[in-house]
């Protein structure tokens, strides 16, 4: 039987070539591959099925770098958002390791890793500085290369995110939603299990037959062993937690007013911490997914955002 989500997928890679985008895969090192989609300009256009892209330029316009969340691969998550941006900026999306076309041989599974794969990535693609737009798992991401290579990333936005998660954060958070683990609420194996993350992660309920979850389940949980251990590795106990780093970018949080994972009181105290750099703005009658569930008023508080970002700073 046909899966219907995979059989959408041909209909979603054809909207992101329109918008601009087209994918490449970039071998960071031996062992290591991460997938994209990247500005088309940027690359050529294979003329056989079997010719693959070469790099042929780097970004002409303002670079922004969306990072996407745990359920998910890149443009399945920012499906909305790409074709908002493409006209005024060069626009790349990343699959993170085990996600997508994207792996590694190696055994390091922190958010530090996944942003240096990241950045040297970036750099093989010829960016030398970017926006990073991060969600959810993407926005730990986004803390951890911004923090590490503030000489790259001038800004950032961050939804339903947080700098760094620590034991007692998470026992809290999982208590609260009524999850026993992170792998319970984040890689559901039944259609149930899924069902219990939506109503959790969406702000309205959210009604598919059956089918659909299953074959959602069947193609985007991929990888669940690794993706466990990533689960894993983001965790730092209480006792090795230190201070919120004292970034030089401005930060913009961008929150699902409604965000039941990562609350918009989280967000707030947040704010205080990083300090006058941030920002920090609400999407009322929106959850965790707040990209997915409210893209109009969401695209346009990040145009505003990235508009008065790149007047400011160029």
């Amino acid at each position: 039987m046909v899966n219907l989500v995979a059989a959408q997928r041909p209909l979603l890679h054809g909207l992101m070539k329109m918008a601009g985008i087209r994918p490449y895969t970039v071998e960071i090192e031996p062992g290591t591959v991460m997938s994209f989609w990247v500005p088309s300009e940027t690359i050529t256009k294979p003329k056989k099925k079997d010719e693959k892209p070469r790099i042929i330029g780097k970004p002409s316009k303002p670079t922004v770098v969306l990072v996407h969340g745990f359920a998910g691969e890149g443009i399945v998550t920012w499906q909305f958002q790409v074709g908002a941006l493409t006209k005024k900026y060069a626009v790349y999306v990343p699959d993170l390791l085990f996600f997508g076309g994207s792996s590694t041989d190696k055994a390091d599974r922190s958010p530090r890793f996944q942003a240096e794969c990241l950045v040297r990535a970036l750099r093989k693609l010829g960016v030398e500085k970017c926006i990073v737009v991060g969600f959810s798992y993407g926005g730990m991401v986004a803390f951890k290369m911004a923090e590490m290579y503030p000489e790259m990333v001038e800004g950032m936005v961050i939804s339903g995110s947080i700098v760094a998660m620590s034991n007692s954060l998470r026992a809290a958070s999982l208590q609260q939603l009524g999850f026993s683990s992170s792998s319970d609420l984040l890689m559901p194996t039944t259609v149930k299990g899924l069902k219990d993350l939506l109503s959790v992660a969406a702000h309205k309920k959210l009604w598919f037959p059956d089918r659909l979850h299953k074959d959602f389940l069947e193609v985007m949980f991929t990888n669940r062993k690794e993706r466990g251990e990533l689960l894993e590795g983001l965790v730092i106990s209480n006792t090795d937690m230190v201070a919120t780093p004292k970034f030089p970018q401005r930060i913009h949080l961008l929150w699902g007013q409604n965000d039941q994972i990562f609350k918009v009181e989280l967000a707030q105290n947040m704010k205080e911490e990083l300090g006058d750099g941030t920002t920090f703005e609400s999407i009322e009658k929106a959850g965790h997914l707040v990209q997915l569930e409210r893209p109009c008023v969401y695209n346009r508080c990040l145009k505003n955002f990235l508009s008065s970002f790149f007047v400011k700073n160029h």
